[in-house]
């Protein structure tokens, strides 16, 4: 007998409904998946046996095949383990074929047939309502994460003995709801404040401005100044997620399996450090079935690339183009396939090798060669797409004296947030969320300026060498400034500041 059960399978960050038929005949016993799967898949055979076996119910001693359709798109994982064993028992008439066509499933069996969590349930889920299946019976851990989506009943199954017990009517499985305005209302206690960080005002200035309006920044500095808490405490002046920006980024650590099972739904933005020895890989993603790298666990969030030099040079270059579209390509013989990673890149670097080219206190220790070598790394088709360049000095004793560090985080989130509704505001219809995305056109209409503004910054880019991308960064930056203090024009003395975090890569690259 056949017998046909709905699945889902995943290409980059979306899924499709992918169709499980088995097929149940005479001749000498064999088991076979058919469809394109992988190592993983092929090896459900055993654990799909044992798991029905191990719940009471028969095995059959025939031909069986099962195909996995569409068969000319690859199928990887153990999430197919669920849906093989139901449409093997349909197949063989153990239970109903006729209740399942607006079901779908999803699940990795273990050999005494209980039922556990697989990557990626959330997309899978949502293609699936997309496609009209209503009910979707998924490992328990992954229940909460799949009732993020509305319109659809999902039920959390423990083992296979108990899926079966409630498809027959003998035992129920309760359809669960997740309360997602709970987890949007919980304040995180960690988050860290700026409250903390004593003196370096200038430099909380440059992130308050690339929070508005989402700019890449570069903090250069000696060891010791604080880079690096200054970083960490970015994300917590950042706008708060919103919906669909939260269930993009689940979405994406779903598939990448960082969710956490008390935190079905991301409802902070991400904050991603990796460590300098990340190959290209693991920076963009990559893999035989390509998983998303660091640049796309950040989407929405920010990457922050402590000791910037110390990355390797090919690493850097890999980032390139992911900064400019948003988005990063991996491309492989059997598929090609695109993860956002529309993120705010944050790095910190000392000056020169040993950190102290510069220092008043400290005699650096580098020769001219050294110095050379160690900047070098970082080139100037990077250098470009870092919108904001700011110094981070020492700290003198009477700050770090001082009880109180400055305003607190959610102080200056209040204006970043109203700058931000500003940008919404204005680009209201397009698809642009921040000043950062403005592209030419974008440009000339939003960010118009004055003859004085145009002198000004036509002296700063003859005396400082812009190049054209440049140009257009400071404008975005201008317009962010203006944002910030409520202003519809961009007047001069927003120039004036946006050009000052652009002259540092004058000073410490040439």
């Amino acid at each position: 007998m056949l017998a046909q059960i709905n699945s889902c399978g995943l290409i980059g960050i979306d899924g499709y409904v992918v169709k499980v038929e088995a097929d149940v005949g005479n001749g000498l016993p064999h088991f076979d998946v058919v469809g394109l799967p992988d190592a993983a898949v092929k090896e459900s055979k055993q654990r799909v046996n044992a798991a029905i076996k191990n719940s009471g119910y028969g095995f059959p001693s025939k031909k069986i095949i099962v195909n996995l359709a569409p068969a000319s798109l690859k199928k990887e994982g153990a999430a197919y383990d669920l849906p093989i064993a139901v449409s093997v028992l349909c197949a063989t008439k153990q239970l109903p074929f006729e209740a399942f066509e607006d079901s779908a499933f999803l699940g990795e069996l273990s050999l005494d047939g209980r039922v556990y969590p697989v990557r990626g349930v959330l997309p899978m889920v949502i293609c699936g309502y997309r496609e009209g299946i209503k009910n979707f019976y998924v490992p328990k851990d992954n229940a909460a994460e799949a009732s993020a989506v509305k319109g659809v009943n999902i039920y959390p199954v423990e083992s296979l003995k108990e899926l079966c017990g409630h498809l027959i009517g003998t035992e129920k499985i309760t359809a669960v709801q997740m309360d997602i305005d709970k987890y949007f209302k919980n304040e995180s206690s960690c988050m860290l404040d700026f409250a903390d960080v004593k003196g370096q005002e200038n430099a909380k200035r440059a992130l308050e401005i690339a929070a508005a309006g989402n700019h890449n920044v570069l903090l250069i500095g000696p060891p010791g100044t604080g880079k690096t808490m200054l970083a960490q405490r970015l994300a917590g002046i950042l706008p708060d997620l919103t919906f669909d920006e939260a269930l993009e980024v689940t979405k994406i650590h779903s598939i990448a399996g960082t969710l956490m099972p008390d935190t079905p739904i991301v409802t902070e933005r991400p904050f991603r450090s990796p460590h300098h020895s990340i190959s290209s890989a693991g920076l963009t993603g990559g893999g035989s079935m390509p998983r998303p790298g660091e640049l796309s666990l950040a989407h929405n969030g920010v990457l922050f690339l402590d000791e910037l030099p110390e990355f390797k040079r090919e690493v850097l270059e890999a980032m390139r183009q992911p900064l400019e579209d948003g988005v990063v390509t991996i491309s492989r013989v059997n598929a090609s396939i695109t993860y956002p990673c529309s993120m705010m890149l944050v790095a910190s670097m000392n000056p020169c090798k040993c950190g102290y080219y510069g220092d008043s206190t400290h005699r650096c220790s580098c020769t001219p060669a050294q110095i050379d070598a160690y900047r070098s790394k970082i080139s100037g088709p990077l250098l470009d797409r870092i919108d904001i360049q700011t110094e981070v000095g020492a700290v003198d004793y009477s700050s770090l004296s001082k009880q109180s560090g400055g305003e607190r985080s959610k102080d200056i989130k209040k204006r970043v947030n109203a700058a931000r509704a500003r940008q919404e505001e204005r680009y209201k219809g397009l698809s642009i969320h921040s000043n950062s995305q403005l592209g030419a056109a974008e440009l000339e209409k939003f960010c118009k300026i004055g003859e004085t503004e145009h002198r000004l910054l036509k002296n700063a880019f003859d005396r400082l060498g812009l190049s054209a991308r440049a140009y257009s960064r400071i404008l975005k930056v201008a317009r962010t400034i203006a944002d910030l203090a409520g202003s519809e024009n961009i007047n001069a003395v927003h120039i004036a500041e946006a050009i000052q975090y652009r002259s540092l890569d004058r000073k410490y690259f040439e």
